[in-house]
This record gives structure tokens, C-alpha cells and sequence, in this order.
């Protein structure tokens, strides 16, 4: 397949008053055309950092360094005025909460039209255009709600707005920066089906940001399991679900919620996502994993093929061929 986005050594860090604050680490990986590819992780792992460095969209206090190539180009290399071309026409970004990013002032169907007219001046066109954007996200009586404000929709209905509105301009990347939080179980099932058909009649390439594993066996083709910045392990969904292999991935996989009592009380994983400030030695994970050796506190990992198509990171030769 052909890659449409690739992520080569990307290193962000933020500058704090004590010093570099490492948010992304030397992070690798490609998204193809077509392709749903989720990045999962805890609260703090450096996934929304990702998905706002390939916007161009970060705070203005970090050093980026690396490549991030979209369609043959360093996205990093370009000017703002290129970069505004590029973003919403060919990258769109659904951002986690849909209240925030829409204008409280202007109806929605005013907010998604202003996004057309930058393609389209016909004011007729336009309107026609929005209505069939509001019908292809499962928006009822599309006539009616484009009138409406977003205080007057539901959580569900906005996030439909935001995708609506990324979708407008037909971007080849959709970003999905959490785009179920705050839903309830039934509009987020709907959310995820609209999601893959949007992928299947529109073609479009997904980055789904999550820290839900059970949105990541709905949607994800191929997932990126990211730790304090850094990229643990990278497979197919169905490897990473049957055959996990750092011990991150594992502690991932146990925590989930079982089906029957039988299966156990869930596990925790102690400790939390280290704040790195200068230089580290190590791995990452080293001082909450349960099979960390001496080499693991001195030596950093390479993500290194394990078998074909499935990445992880590890010195634990025990880890990587069966304790």
C-alpha cells in the first residue's frame, strides 16, 4: 500500500523553566492510504502531541525535530501560508471536544459553509453541499439543523458537525483526536460505524488518537502503542489483541474489563507516566515493569521488527521469546 504519512524520528520537546521537556521521543511509524491506524496510550503519552505536530497546530514553546512527510513532503519544512493550504484540504483534524471548537455565535451550518466557500463561492452550492455533508454524517432533518446553533445540538450531533466539517474539502488524512469522549455507549457506536463508512466511501486515511482499547478492535486496521513519548510496540489489531508482547502492551491487555467473573479481577499497573526532563537513560518504562533487567536502566531500546509487521521495543530477550 502506498504510504500516505510517515513519521521519521520525530522528537518534540517542550522548553519548561527546568529545562527540555521530552513530549515525543524519536517516534517512527507510516499511515497508508485508506488505512485506519490507531495511537494508543495513557493520559500523558504524547498522542495529542503527535496529532497537533503533523497539524503544525503546537503551543509555540517546543523544539521539533525529525521529518514528518506527507505525500513526499516535510510538512516541518513548510512556511505557515503553504501549511494553511494544507491543512482541512488535504489534513482535517476532529478535535476532542466539539463544544469548544465551534463558534457559539454562528449556526452550525454556517461554520461547516465557511469551510466550503474557501473551494466554492456560489452561495447555493455551498448550501446544497452542506446539507448533503449533514446527511452522509447521519445528521436528521439536515434542512433544519444546519439553522441551528451548537448549544441547541446534542454531543453527538456537534461531533457529527465537526466531521462534517473536516470532510467538507475531502481531506486524504482525518485526524480523530478522541472523537467519542463524553459520548454515551450508543452515540459512540454510532460515531465509530460513521467513522469506517466515511473511511470506505470516501477513502480517506485515519489517525485515531484513543485510550480505548474497545474503539481500537472496532475501528483500527493497525495499531501504535505509545509510552512516555515513545513507540512500545506497533502490529496488525488482531496481533496486538492475541499476541501482545512488551510488557506495556500486556499491562494494557489485563487491565481490560473480562466478561465473566471467572476471569479475574482486573490488574493495575502501578506508578505513572514519568515527566523527562533532559537527557534519559533507558527505557522508558523500566521502573514500572515487572520484567525490567540491569540493561533496561542504562541502555535504550530500538523498535525492532519481531516478526513480520509486528515492532516492538525491548531488551528482554525473555520477554521477546516467551518467559
Amino acid at each position: 500500500m502506498e504510504k500516505l504519512l510517515e513519521l521519521r524520528d520525530l522528537s518534540i520537546n517542550y522548553l519548561v523553566k527546568d529545562g527540555a521537556l521530552s513530549a515525543v521521543h524519536q517516534l517512527n511509524f507510516d499511515i497508508h492510504r485508506g488505512e485506519i491506524f490507531a495511537l494508543v496510550g495513557e493520559s500523558g503519552c504524547g498522542k495529542s502531541t503527535v496529532a497537533f505536530s503533523i497539524m503544525r497546530l503546537l503551543q509555540g514553546n517546543e523544539v521539533v525535530d525529525g521529518e514528518i512527510v506527507f505525500q513526499g513532503e516535510d510538512l516541518l519544512s513548510l512556511d505557515e501560508a503553504k501549511m494553511e493550504k494544507i491543512r482541512g484540504k488535504h489534513i482535517g483534524m476532529i478535535f476532542q471536544n466539539p463544544l469548544d471548537s465551534l463558534n457559539p455565535v454562528y449556526t452550525s451550518g454556517s461554520q461547516v459553509a465557511e469551510a466550503i466557500s474557501l473551494d466554492e463561492k456560489d452561495k447555493n452550492v455551498i448550501l446544497e453541499k452542506v446539507i448533503k455533508l449533514y446527511e452522509s454524517v447521519r445528521i436528521p432533518d439536515a434542512t433544519e439543523r444546519v439553522k441551528s446553533y451548537p448549544h441547541e445540538l446534542s454531543g453527538g450531533m456537534r461531533q457529527r458537525v465537526m466531521i462534517a466539517m473536516m470532510l467538507s474539502r475531502n481531506p486524504q488524512l482525518l485526524i480523530a483526536d478522541e472523537p467519542t469522549t463524553a459520548l454515551d455507549v450508543t452515540v459512540e457506536a454510532q460515531i465509530l460505524k460513521l467513522l469506517r463508512e466515511l473511511r470506505d466511501d470516501f477513502g480517506s486515511a485515519i489517525l485515531l488518537i484513543t485510550h480505548n482499547f474497545g474503539i481500537v478492535a472496532e475501528l483500527a486496521d493497525r495499531v501504535g502503542i505509545m509510552y512516555a513519548g515513545e513507540l512500545m510496540e506497533l502490529a496488525d489489531v488482531e496481533e496486538i489483541f492475541h499476541c501482545p508482547v512488551h510488557p506495556y502492551s500486556k499491562a494494557l491487555m489485563a487491565s481490560l474489563p473480562r466478561i465473566t467473573k471467572e476471569q479475574g479481577r482486573l490488574k493495575t499497573l502501578e506508578g505513572t507516566v514519568p515527566r523527562i526532563i533532559g537527557e534519559f537513560q533507558g527505557c522508558r518504562f523500566s521502573n514500572r515493569c515487572e520484567h525490567a533487567i540491569e540493561e533496561c536502566f542504562q541502555r535504550k531500546p530500538e523498535l525492532l521488527e519481531w516478526r513480520p509487521g509486528h515492532f516492538v521495543q525491548c531488551l528482554n530477550k525473555e520477554v521477546l521469546h516467551g518467559d
